[in-house]
């Protein structure tokens, strides 16, 4: 396979032939590699994972679909490490190269996936989306980019992260091929009822700065044309950080009763980052969990409170365009505590979201966003088509 972008996994390469008839039959696709596949290897972006791990048994029925659908396999992507991360540097197998934004990182953890549908190497990918694995690359490299309402595409057979928070996301070049690669993924082919009104979410344009807000303010404009009157609203007068924070301990709880065992056990070698963030998941307490899933609950009903029925809220998909390659770490940390200020709103409420790749700032892509009421995947799709010539 011609990989110029380093995207694809050499040590469980998979080639899959879909069906012959179906909406997405001729399209090709490139799977992140943490769906299992029947009879190949699932690597999870680490060589300890793989080498404890054996081939799998069933392959997961998000892939099938997508296969029944037509879809064929050209390959798996690249992960970071058991999909911790958001950037996409992964030291065991490299970074693959963001064609849309020269020098600077993909994003993560759906890094192979984002860069291999932006560089044209796959009509379309699947990642998964935990604290903003879909969303964050689909901003960073310029490509639409769909987080699902929990629990609305089937999460079996997949290496977990957080249960609670993990979807099955998808990126596409093309706003309809968004949409069909939606229907077959959520089984829904019904028609959805036009939003009603469009929220503005101030304090997550504050967030951002208002060098990123500038660069979006085309794009809102062009949303507020299609969708209808738009308000301004404030998420959480207290602050998208204590938001964010509540998603940190649900979400490294959650991590570490998935895989706090094995880690323990195998004494895997991790990336300096990672093996801090594991690290940490291991000191969570359970009063501290108990607290935060509380807390989570009134965050969902405030969500639900806003949106109701049939509004959306719009707010950037990133604190900014993507960081260069090598960026020192702390100053990555700084950075992904407030782009998490921004993608826990929607994990934490499980509500659908979707990168709409509208914005510029300094010849990089910069992506807007517009979270959908609890089940309303349809309606955000709907309004992504809307918005194509």
């Amino acid at each position: 396979m011609n990989d110029p972008l380093g995207a694809f996994c050499r040590h469980t390469h998979v080639t899959l032939p879909g069906s012959e008839t179906g909406p997405l039959a001729g399209l090709s696709l490139a799977v992140k590699d943490v769906f299992h596949i029947e009879g190949h290897s699932t690597g999870a972006g680490n060589p300890d994972w793989l080498r404890t791990h054996p081939v799998a048994e069933t392959t997961a029925p998000a892939v099938q679909r997508l296969l029944d659908a037509g879809a064929h396999i050209v390959g798996k992507t690249h992960t970071d490490e058991l999909a911790y991360s958001l950037n996409g540097e992964n030291v065991h197998y490299g970074t693959p190269v963001n064609p849309n934004a020269v020098g600077r990182i993909p994003g993560g953890s759906s890094s192979g996936s984002a860069a291999a549908v932006a560089g044209g190497l796959v009509d379309f990918a699947i990642g998964t989306d935990c604290g903003g694995s879909v969303r964050l690359p689909a901003s960073y490299c310029g490509i639409f980019g769909f987080r699902p309402t929990h629990g609305r595409i089937p999460l079996d057979e997949i290496a977990p992260l957080a249960s609670s928070f993990d979807t099955v996301g998808w990126f596409t070049r093309d706003a309809r091929l968004l949409e069909k690669v939606g229907r077959v993924l959520l089984d829904d082919q019904s028609d959805a009822r036009p939003p009603r009104q469009l929220l503005l979410a101030s304090d997550a344009f504050t967030l951002a700065g208002g060098t990123v807000t500038a660069a979006l303010q085309p794009a809102v404009t062009k949303l507020s044309q299609a969708i209808g009157p738009s308000q301004s609203v404030t998420i959480n007068p207290e602050g998208l950080s204590e938001w964010m924070q509540l998603f940190r301990v649900l979400q490294g709880a959650e991590i570490w009763a998935n895989h706090g065992a094995w880690i323990r056990e195998v004494q895997p070698t991790f990336g300096p980052d990672i093996h801090k963030r594991f690290e940490w998941t291991a000191t969570i307490q359970q009063a501290e969990v108990d607290r935060a899933r509380e807390e989570r609950e009134q965050v969902a009903a405030r969500m639900d409170a806003f949106l109701g029925e049939d509004s959306v809220l719009c707010l950037p998909t990133a604190p900014g365009i993507a960081p260069l390659r090598n960026t020192p770490a702390d100053e990555l940390e700084v950075f992904r505590a407030q782009a998490l200020s921004l993608l826990c709103i929607a994990g934490l409420a499980r509500l659908p979201q979707v990168n709409l790749p509208l914005g510029t700032l300094d010849g990089c892509p910069t992506g807007i966003s517009l979270i959908g009421p609890r089940g309303a995947d349809r309606l955000l799709l709907k309004i992504a088509v809307s918005l194509t010539p």
